[in-house]
């Protein structure tokens, strides 16, 4: 057990000294953010002609909380301005064993998107609420699938309407987050 505890330590402490290295150029996948209703027809027979499908990128972690993985997700959207919604409710859950949502427990109270800024309002239960290196992995996961849409310059998470120095008291937040 102790074990573990300096394990997740350690890989918090190298994670904080790698985010300041930022995201490289390019590893957003290249077709998120500019894909159309062009999806009628190959299986789309609960597709209506106003939803549109999108597969995107989200983060989640291994069973042990020791890092991040890449999953993908298919959202669909009746008008564009529920993408963000749709990303977050994505983001709390995952059909593989191995790949474990880090905000299943989370809700997400609203979403705001303006000139780049995106505001998600949260509210975490305490049953949602993390150690830091699970906070760590979150806040990372939550800021590398909304950065992948082009269009998100800065990230703004609100708890419960309030802007807070940290989600669950263990990361400081930048107020906002950016790329």
């Amino acid at each position: 057990m102790n074990k573990k505890i300096w394990s997740v330590g350690l890989l918090a402490a190298v994670m904080v000294l790698g985010a300041g290295c930022g995201q490289k150029p390019g590893a957003a996948p290249g077709n998120t953010s500019e894909q159309t209703g062009s999806t009628n027809g190959a299986g789309g027979s609960s597709q209506t002609p106003e939803e549109t499908t999108e597969t995107i990128t989200v983060y989640y972690t291994d069973p042990e909380l020791l890092e991040l993985q890449k999953g993908s997700s298919k959202i669909m959207l009746k008008k564009s301005s529920e993408k963000y919604e749709a990303t977050f409710e994505a983001l709390k859950k995952s059909d593989s064993a191995e790949m474990v949502s880090l905000w299943e427990k989370a809700e997400l109270n609203s979403s705001t998107f303006e000139d780049g800024k995106l505001t998600l309002d949260l509210h975490i239960p305490d049953e949602a609420r993390l150690g830091s290196g699970g906070e760590l992995f979150a806040v990372d996961a939550l800021k590398k699938t909304f950065f992948q849409f082009e269009e998100v310059k800065s990230l703004q998470l609100l708890v419960d309407g309030k802007q807070v120095e940290s989600l669950m008291g263990h990361v400081e937040l930048e107020n906002p987050e950016t790329r």
